[in-house]
Order: structure tokens, then C-alpha cells, then sequence
């Protein structure tokens, strides 16, 4: 008996089917299960751009476990950090985002980090909350077949290194980061800018001739269908804070 439903994320990155997903960077509890509860494919734990800690992380996945059914949590890493990634699979996360993956032995090592010996890195614990404290035999056997590793490519570099990547096993998907993307182009916060469009529209066509999944995200619901209709199959489509900040805006503008 295992301590989560089969990974479905995983499943529809190997399908190429579409998979929408929430980003979460407030480090709020009840927010992270009002969100998991939402209907989403998979919520997204920022621990890059925000406060949460381990022990932050852990409340987390499980009250979106609670709320959330078969909606996956995922969790973006605030580098690749093998020590960081162990107490989190230890305390049962299996869905990880890797920023800034730039080289092939970066990637090599984001997937090692997930894998035990000989495949990978990744510490052997006899009781950890992973195995239900060992009630859960198969785990060994099985643990591999529920990870998810999305490596974010987040500069051209990145991208020209993208067929390199998919002779690594162990990467399900990629994810555009376009912020990172235009401001290593020279062109911080211009998202809309042709060229900027441009290397998304590279990196898209080297992803799909890959084994995994091509992902980006936009907050932006025009721009999320039309990058939908482009062929990206992982997308966030939205995020707690920016939600609030817009929110409180136009509730103040309400009554202005």
C-alpha cells in the first residue's frame, strides 16, 4: 500500500496530454489546499522565490494530499541540491522542478539526486514518511516509476543544450521560464519582445524532439491558449500572489 495514488502528472507528460497546473509561492497552508482542491493537474511549491523551508514543505504535501485527490504536488527546488532533495523525497514528495539547468552534467545531477545506487545519489533511509515508515514494501522496487523530474530551461544556452538532455533518462519534462529566458537576453521584463517569442519558439521545436514534455508558464489566459495551441502540453496558468495582487486591485478600483 502506498502513501499516494500513482503519479497521473507522470502519466500525462509520457502521453503528451495536457497538464495545467497552479503556482504556490505565499507559504500558506490553507492556500495550498484550497488549490489543490481546485481541480488542477499539479500545484507547484516555490521554494526558489519564497520562505518555505523543509519543514514548511512537508505540512504542505500533505494537506494537499488531503484536499487535493489526485492532483499532483510538485516542488521547484531552490537549486540542484542532492542534500535538499533526499529529506524531501524522505518526507514523500516525488514531483521535483530544477531551476536554471544550464549544462548536461547539471542535468545528470537533478536526476541523480532522485535515484537511488547505482542509477543515482539519492541517500537509502530504512524508515522514512516515503515508505509509510516501512509499511510500504514495494517501495524500493516501485519508487522510480512515480518520480517526476522537470528541468527549467531558463537561457539560450539552456535551449541549445536541450538534445543533449534527452539522452539523460530520467527527465519527464521541460519547463520554459520566460522571465529568466528575456532577462539573459538582454530584454529583463519584456516578454512580448519578438525575439524573446522567438527563443520560445526554439526551445518549443528542440523539446519536441525529445522524450519529454515541453512546459512553460504564462499568467496571462490569452497567452496560455495560444501557447496551448502551440503544442505546450505542462503550463502554469496562474499563482497565488498574482492572483491576489490582481484581485486587490481591481476590488479597489471597484469603488474608486
Amino acid at each position: 500500500m502506498t502513501l499516494y495514488p500513482s503519479n497521473r502528472l507522470k502519466r500525462l507528460l509520457a502521453n503528451r496530454e495536457q497538464a495545467l497546473g497552479f503556482w504556490l509561492s505565499a507559504n500558506s497552508l490553507a492556500i495550498t489546499e484550497i488549490a489543490a482542491g481546485a481541480g488542477f493537474d499539479w500545484v507547484l511549491l516555490d521554494m526558489e522565490h519564497s520562505a518555505m523551508n523543509v519543514e514548511s514543505a512537508i505540512a504542505f504535501v500533505l494537506g494537499a494530499h488531503h484536499a487535493g485527490g489526485d492532483t499532483e504536488l510538485v516542488v521547484r527546488v531552490p537549486s540542484i541540491d542532492p542534500a535538499l532533495v533526499k529529506g524531501l523525497m524522505d518526507a514523500g514528495v516525488r514531483s521535483f522542478m530544477f531551476p536554471w539547468v544550464q549544462t548536461v552534467e547539471d542535468a545528470k545531477l537533478a536526476v541523480a539526486s532522485t535515484r537511488y545506487a547505482p542509477k543515482g545519489i539519492r541517500g537509502v533511509s530504512g524508515i522514512t514518511r516515503a515508505t509509510r515508515y516501512t509499511k510500504d514494501r514495494d517501495y524500493y522496487e516501485t519508487y522510480e516509476d512515480e518520480i517526476v523530474v522537470i528541468a527549467q530551461i531558463e537561457t539560450p544556452q539552456a535551449i541549445d543544450n536541450i538534445p543533449a538532455y534527452n539522452a539523460i533518462e530520467g527527465i519527464d519534462a521541460f519547463l520554459i521560464g520566460p522571465n529568466d529566458l528575456a532577462a539573459s537576453m538582454g530584454l529583463f521584463g519584456q516578454l512580448t519582445h519578438p525575439q524573446v517569442r522567438a527563443e520560445i519558439e526554439r526551445g518549443l521545436a528542440a523539446m519536441k524532439a525529445t522524450s519529454a514534455a515541453p512546459g512553460i508558464l504564462s499568467f496571462d489566459n490569452m497567452r496560455s491558449r495560444e501557447l496551448l495551441e502551440q503544442g505546450f502540453n505542462l503550463l502554469a496558468v496562474g499563482g497565488d500572489t498574482t492572483m491576489l495582487v490582481r484581485g486587490l486591485a481591481d476590488l479597489r478600483a471597484a469603488f474608486r
